[in-house]
């Protein structure tokens, strides 16, 4: 019995596969082609199809209610409960699949890259790309670090798993289980790579406030004079496009931690969407769909010339590529950079009602923090098929275990203690809402956030919002500079009909206060009080 071998039974994880550990990118794709699991591109990516479950399964995600989660957990539609004895069934009838399993992959990987703030974590797969995939996304251990390796948690990944509703507990034939006490996760009857990244992103954020660490979903990167600048956003909303710029170094795009001396990368790569893609728009992300180590998810390819349409959606909206992270220009060697000097709220506004850009007080931001404002985005969830309002709390709900105001205190003090300047980005659209005007300009959103990062923004005049009471400045050179007509600052004027902005502008204001009755009681005055104003004359 191989070493591996010996420790997946120790774990009470038997199985006569040959199992292959930690495999390097070569081997998994090769693996994944001789498996029939994919197919090479013409400059050679890995292309891959992820069948009907093209996002993540929200309703099918469940936390083990348990001693250790009764009181820790935020149970309600967002963490919907599993009780032991179900989970008992469900294990012990994922064990059984192993021992079905003729070959299975297995990565030793850690999520966090800050040494004492990370988690280790083994995945366990049946699909060679799978593992290629979190391979990818987590952070990799060097080899001194694989031969003391002890995993804390452990991720077994079966698509061909079917759940059964009635034994399971379950939805459907899909789960993603989460057994805090046992640090077991399971994930079955979906392809869709991205439970795998997202259930170690629930771990950090249930582990981490308890050592008053702020874990974050967002992008983050830093300026030629050391400062941080961190993006918060939900899918879509432009949180790896925007935080991948070639004059700022990156050190991640999706998920990370604020600790006491550092912003850290929770990945060691990179998940972007890939839809639309366009190598003018989003050079350094194009060019990773052109690499070899590259696993893009759904993307449409010509099989004769092996080219790739990424306006193509006949698979999915929600088309995605994987790469690791130091294939974009100018990362962070060590996937970590200094305590933030800038918060970036990013939200994409269906209405067309929210300014391209407000700069926000410490209250302002944590009221639209705990918000979590934006629009669903087609295609990342099952079930969504065109953008919609919604409220995130967070801007990321999904994946937050514990009380939304666990979250926000935490952010608050960070940026009390920092004096960090805070923003919000609208990257939605203007001059309508949605289906009436079109999306916010990516050449105007770049030019406002690089004038407010570089403080550009910090000696213009500023307007009082009507309904929102943020600051929105009123002249700003750079847009002219880059022949952005400047009355794409004031939403109100880019719609034909006034009186129906202003009516669409209290709907959203309604929206928000109906949204934030719930945390009323877990904030201080200041925050109630940045809440948007109803009835107010534009």
């Amino acid at each position: 019995m191989t070493p591996l071998a010996q420790s997946l039974a120790a774990q009470g994880i038997e199985t006569p596969a040959t199992v292959h550990p930690n495999l390097g990118t070569s081997a998994l794709v090769e693996a994944s082609i001789a498996a029939g699991e994919g197919k090479l591109s013409k400059h050679g990516a890995l292309v891959v199809q992820t069948g009907a479950k093209t996002g993540r399964s929200a309703k099918d995600k469940f936390i083990v209610r348990d001693e250790t989660t009764e009181d820790t957990v935020w149970w309600g539609k967002v963490n919907a409960s599993m009780t032991p004895e179900h989970f008992a069934n469900l294990k012990a009838d994922f064990m059984a699949a192993v021992k079905g399993k003729d070959t299975l992959y297995v990565a030793d990987l850690f999520g966090g890259s800050q040494p004492e703030h990370r988690v280790n974590v083994r995945v366990i797969n049946e699909l060679a790309w799978h593992n290629l995939f979190i391979r990818t996304l987590l952070v990799r251990p060097t080899v001194d670090e694989l031969e003391s390796f002890e995993p804390e948690y452990t991720i077994i990944d079966l698509p061909t798993f079917k759940a059964d509703p009635e034994r399971h507990g379950t939805n459907s034939e899909t789960v993603i289980a989460v057994n805090l006490t046992e640090k077991l996760i399971l994930i079955g009857g979906t392809r869709y790579a991205g439970e795998m990244k997202k259930s170690v992103f629930g771990i950090l954020n249930y582990l981490l406030p308890t050592k008053g660490v702020m874990p974050m979903h967002c992008s983050a990167n830093i300026s030629a004079d050391g400062k941080t600048a961190v993006f918060f956003g939900l899918s879509g909303t432009g949180k790896t496009t925007l935080s991948a710029d070639a004059s700022r170094t990156l050190i991640g795009d999706d998920e990370h931690g604020w600790s006491d001396t550092a912003v850290f990368n929770f990945e060691g790569g990179c998940y972007a969407k890939m839809i639309r893609l366009s190598e003018e728009a989003e050079p350094e992300i194009y060019a990773t769909t052109r690499m070899f180590g590259t696993v893009l998810e759904n993307v449409v390819m010509d099989e004769e010339t092996r080219e790739l349409d990424f306006d193509d959606n006949s698979l999915a909206e929600n088309t995605r590529g994987a790469y690791p992270i130091h294939f974009i220009p100018n990362t962070s060697e060590k996937n970590l950079g200094p305590v933030p000097s800038h918060v970036v709220m990013l939200t994409a506004d269906a209405f067309g009602v929210l300014p391209p850009i407000a700069r926000l007080t410490p209250d302002q931001a944590m009221y639209h923090f705990l918000s979590g404002y934006t629009a669903k985005v087609a295609g990342t969830e099952i079930g969504v098929t065109e953008p919609e309002a919604t409220f995130s709390t967070c801007f990321g709900a999904p994946f937050m275990p514990r009380h939304p105001s666990v979250y926000g205190n935490l952010l608050k003090e960070r940026i009390a203690k920092g004096g960090v300047q805070c923003w919000l980005l609208n990257t939605g659209w203007t001059g309508g809402k949605y289906g009436v005007g079109s999306r916010m300009p990516i050449k105007a959103t770049r030019a406002l956030l690089n004038a407010a990062l570089d403080g550009e923004l910090d000696n213009v005049e500023f307007r009082k919002d009507p309904n929102f009471g943020f600051d929105v400045p009123v002249n700003v050179p750079v847009l002219a500079a880059a022949g952005i007509d400047q009355t794409i600052l004031d939403p109100r004027s880019t719609w034909n009909d006034k009186a129906e902005y202003d009516a669409t502008a209290q709907k959203l204001v309604k929206l928000f206060i109906d949204n934030f009755a719930e945390f009323e009681a877990h904030v201080d005055e200041g925050v109630r009080n940045a809440a948007p104003t109803k009835n107010v004359a534009a």
